[in-house]
């Protein structure tokens, strides 16, 4: 069944639609719940909060811009949703505390699954921001809107999730070949 069919009848409530609806995008929207959330078990509770809002407000979808965006973006408030209640650090950046956050991406050899280990790992509101800015492209206003913080707040988070990935992704890296030296 083609989308546009799919749509119309789940639109009326109809659960073989609906089954074939979940089916179709649920790999797809579980990747994006999981960038968001810290374990598999969070981004499953996120994936089924998703579609019981896609299903309950399908009806106010109205056909413009894409269908997959549309239900991508549910994904993301419930994901923000789930951390709303959270403390936000609203402390700026001082220019001169700034460092480096850039890596080396020559010597790490990351796998993606790796990447969002160390994604998973960061505090909710250095995930969120990270996630939104630097995976879905949002903009500091934009995350500021959405996460009901300053600007300041969101570059500020989005530095402090750079600087813990890449002391992680270091101090890991450093320690692998610190014990291949050690055997070898």
């Amino acid at each position: 069944m083609d989308i546009k069919e799919l749509i119309k009848k789940c639109k009326k409530n109809n659960r073989e639609a609906q089954s074939e609806l979940f089916y179709a995008y649920k790999d797809q929207l579980f990747a994006l719940c999981l960038k968001y959330s810290k374990n598999r078990q969070e981004a499953e509770d996120i994936l089924q909060d998703s579609f019981l809002t896609i299903f309950k407000k399908i009806k106010q979808y109205n056909n413009k811009g894409s269908f997959e965006g549309w239900m991508k973006r549910i994904t993301i408030n419930k994901a923000i949703d789930k951390y709303n209640d959270k403390f936000f650090l609203d402390i700026p950046i001082k220019e001169n505390l700034i460092t480096d956050t850039k890596i080396d991406q020559d010597r790490l050899h990351l796998s993606i699954d790796e990447l969002l280990g160390y994604i998973q790992k960061l505090p909710d509101q250095y995930r969120l921001v990270f996630n939104l800015y630097e995976l879905d492209n949002y903009s500091h206003k934009e995350i500021a809107s959405m996460l009901g913080i300053s600007e300041g707040t969101s570059k500020s988070n989005l530095h402090r999730a750079k600087v813990q990935l890449k002391t992680a992704i270091l101090s890991e890296t450093y320690s692998q070949k610190k014990i291949v030296v050690n055997n070898g």
